[in-house]
């Protein structure tokens, strides 16, 4: 990271260039350093709040398509990703915190074929604050999102990205 430490204030992020500042932030959102670069600009931000802010528009700001190649980018739960291993730090203890890192096999039989029902009807995997449910509550809110219109899940997708992201700010910036 260019020797950026993990616990940043504001006042450093609001120094930063463009590179260090992507360095610092860009993995906030999954697999999207452009969202920080593009925020960048925004600079200086008064509050972890306008920071992230500055950041979600950039994400509810693109086109329709945009937003779902975005979520895209985004690892299913218990996923293919998570057993190759291959998922960022913050996806994989996010994701273990929720206990989908010890499925039975039943479960992960479930859980696999609601992720492959749910990207069939949506188009983009299911996305959910994994750090705010526990892993019955997940298996229900896909369940239950499952059968949402297409306009509503999008918005609730990028709505829990946002939750998401508030909260990795959160672990990487000093009030």
């Amino acid at each position: 990271m260019n020797g950026i430490t993990a616990a940043l204030d504001l006042e450093s992020v609001n120094s930063m260039g463009r590179e260090d500042f992507v360095d610092a932030l860009g993995s906030t959102f999954e697999h999207s350093p452009w969202i920080a670069s593009e925020a960048w600009a925004a600079r200086p931000f008064d509050t972890i709040d306008s920071l992230h802010t500055a950041m979600m528009d950039r994400v509810l700001e693109s086109p329709r398509d945009a937003q779902i190649a975005f979520l895209c980018g985004h690892p299913e739960l218990a996923g293919r990703e998570a057993q190759a291993r291959t998922m960022t730090a913050e996806s994989t203890g996010e994701q273990a915190g929720a206990g989908l890192n010890a499925l039975n096999r039943d479960e992960m039989a479930d859980l696999r074929a609601l992720n492959a029902r749910y990207r069939q009807r949506h188009g983009f995997p299911f996305i959910i604050a994994a750090r705010c449910h526990g892993k019955a509550e997940i298996f229900s809110q896909l369940r239950r999102r499952l059968l949402a219109d297409a306009e509503t899940e999008l918005r609730e997708a990028l709505r829990h990205v946002s939750i998401i992201t508030r909260l990795r700010l959160e672990d990487r910036l000093r009030p």
